[in-house]
């Protein structure tokens, strides 16, 4: 088959059209308000960052930017809503994406694929995850509290089912031999509060939304989950260092969008978050509370997804981990 030089140029001029449009549309966005979906009740590390950011994000785009809660189903009611909505820039997902990458090995009947109907955008911050108990709970350190697990009742306080502190847990207990039983809940919030109350005993959560409560003494810090010790909690032992050598998890959190989202759109807000969440004001209160700025390309927090898709898979498989 011949294409007439007339049909090509008729082509190139289509498609020269179609870049032009989409960088009309890239510069006229954003026309309307923004809506940033934390996919967790309030008051966990995924909302404390989104609030952290909204407002200063609203100033650089000179619109409004709204946070707004949709929980459920350990994050997957948000997600779906951002994978399911226009690709034009206007909704938002800012969730912790390690999590997200779980949920394909976690859930049965997921009802959008993470990998095929989100993109990236950027990650934002990462916290350790703390790995504390209720004060009453007579255990120090982690091979103490291994230990007393195994002559005692814990119950061990989870943000959900098939979340990234489950896992941590889990991952935690197959390594030890410890023994508790979980209880699930429905956001980090609400594990916490029980545990403050004693109403669970052990608990492993983000640094972000946990160290208040340690600091006022309502909960006691056994390790961070971290490759190094935090100055920000003292002489704290990580949980590699007390018999789990190369132990690692924490809450990530960044933002995604719809797939089909322009990368002209996608481009322009991975420059304006890096540029918020960097401000030497935010950094620094979020350094005072625990978690570290990290930013990302969006390839590059592709590929990190596909790494923790892989890794926790693996976890979930040898644990049988299985939800509806």
């Amino acid at each position: 088959m011949t294409i007439s030089r007339r049909a090509l140029l008729g082509s190139s001029a289509l498609a020269a059209l179609g870049a032009g449009t989409a960088a009309q549309a890239a510069d006229a966005w954003p026309a309307r308000p923004i809506k940033l979906i934390v996919p967790y009740p309030p008051g966990g590390s995924s909302d404390i960052i989104a609030r952290s950011i909204s407002q200063s994000l609203s100033e650089a785009l000179k619109q409004s930017v709204i946070v707004e809660n949709k929980a459920g189903a350990n994050g997957n009611l948000g997600a779906d809503f951002v994978s399911k909505s226009q690709p034009d820039g206007y909704t938002l997902l800012l969730c912790d994406v390690g999590a997200l990458a779980i949920s394909p090995s976690v859930y049965t009947k997921l009802p959008f694929d993470p990998s095929k109907d989100l993109r990236s955008v950027t990650m934002l911050a990462y916290s350790p995850h703390l790995l504390v108990v209720h004060p009453s709970v007579k255990a120090s350190n982690l091979q103490e509290l291994v230990a007393l697990s195994k002559t005692s009742d814990l119950n061990f306080a989870v943000t959900a089912s098939g979340s990234a502190p489950h896992l941590a847990g889990v991952a935690l207990q197959r390594a030890t031999g410890a023994k508790w039983e979980y209880v699930p809940y429905k956001g980090g919030v609400q594990s916490i509060q029980d545990t403050v109350a004693g109403q669970t005993q052990v608990l492993m959560n983000g640094m972000l939304a946990t160290l208040p409560h340690v600091q006022s003494g309502k909960l006691k810090l056994l390790a961070v989950s971290k490759g190094t010790r935090m100055p920000l909690v003292g002489d704290v032992p990580t949980i590699a260092e007390q018999g789990v050598p190369g132990f690692e998890s924490g809450t990530w959190q960044g933002v995604m969008v719809a797939k089909g989202t322009p990368d002209a759109l996608v481009n322009r807000l991975n420059q304006e978050l890096i540029k918020v969440i960097r401000t030497p004001e935010i950094r620094s209160r979020l350094a005072g509370q625990g978690a570290e700025v990290v930013t990302m390309a969006p390839a590059e927090q592709e590929a990190f997804f596909n790494k923790e898709r892989a890794r926790w898979s693996k976890v979930v498989t040898d644990a049988q981990i299985k939800l509806d």
